[in-house]
């Protein structure tokens, strides 16, 4: 019997800790909670950090964040104002303001996406389709000024083909929050921020564009080259012109060389033979002896001929 009060005991004891456990609840600092008798919402969502009461078994603790929580949503295709079909990538950033409407309205995250989805998604199919591209594409006309020393770029592509900005990317997405965010009050929701993460034209348009840049810049590069090698021909022609003009200096300057040195040695010539001109005239005609052409060859020379005189005196 006394085994049987002591399990008794010992089973009361451990449901009242078990009651008691559950009776105490934490709020986390990014936390707020919202408690729930029965399936219903009771009382103001606990905000403050802190330990709390609650009645165990018969209510609940629904915890909620309290930080700024991030949506992405899925790329959609979707006509401009000028007809060209493009994805847009959209990303926002929203919190539970109102724990206790999140909770009557929505229930759980699963749900607050799908309605972010369908709001967000909505919203910026009308502000893409009612404006241009170019407006999605840039916030203004605004050009980049050029630093000292920097050279302008001309542009390939005239003035009047430039698509001016009136509204811009930023002001569009500003817009986009401003709309969105009539709706989220009804839910407990702030949306803080939506940008567009995001743009491309879809597959079929981007193989067109991007045969029409390859062709513009294979274009370009067939200007560049064209220029290039005017250029090269120009260089390669003033070369040629200069090396003709530093060889023909050169030549000339050569034959002037040459020939005062040619003159320098023939009055030397002069002076040196005229000393003794029977021993210049035997010394010319016995190199011409030397030089000329026997090989193969007779030669017949009368004995009055000058050419024979000075063999004719040679001693015997």
């Amino acid at each position: 019997m006394k085994r049987i009060g002591a399990f008794v005991v010992v089973i009361i004891v451990i449901f009242l800790i078990l009651v008691i456990s559950g009776a105490f609840y934490t709020v986390r600092e990014w936390d707020q909670v919202v408690i729930t008798q029965f399936g219903k919402p009771i009382g103001e969502p606990k905000t403050e950090a802190g330990l709390y009461f609650k009645i165990p078994v018969i209510q609940e603790v629904n915890r909620f964040e309290k930080r700024i929580l991030r949506w992405d949503g899925d790329p959609n295709e979707i006509p401009t104002r000028d007809k060209r079909f493009i994805y847009v990538d959209t990303t926002a950033r929203w919190r539970i303001v109102d724990a206790r409407k999140f909770l009557e309205v929505l229930g759980d995250y699963t749900q607050a996406y799908a309605k972010l989805d369908d709001t967000i998604d909505a919203v910026v199919r009308d502000y893409v389709s009612a404006n241009a591209l170019v407006e999605i594409v840039r916030s203004t006309d605004w050009m980049p000024t050029l630093k000292e020393g920097e050279e302008t770029v001309v542009s390939p592509f005239p003035e009047a083909t430039r698509e001016t900005v009136e509204l811009g990317r930023e002001k569009i997405t500003r817009a986009i929050l401003a709309e969105a965010s009539k709706a989220m009050p009804a839910f407990g929701i702030e949306l803080v921020d939506v940008r567009i993460k995001r743009i491309n034209y879809i597959e079929r348009v981007r193989k067109t564009v991007y045969e029409r840049m390859k062709t513009e810049r294979k274009r370009k590069a067939a200007l560049f080259r064209s220029e290039g090698e005017g250029k090269k021909a120009g260089i390669l022609g003033q070369m040629e012109k200069e090396l003709k003009s530093i060889v023909s200096g050169a030549y000339r300057t050569a034959e002037e060389i040459r020939g005062k040195a040619d003159a320098e040695a023939t009055r030397i010539y002069g002076e040196a033979y005229g000393e003794d001109p029977e021993f210049y005239a035997f010394f010319k005609t016995l190199e011409t002896y030397k030089e000329a052409p026997y090989n193969n060859a007779l030669i017949i020379l009368g004995t009055d001929s000058d050419y024979y005189r000075f063999l004719k005196n040679i001693p015997k």
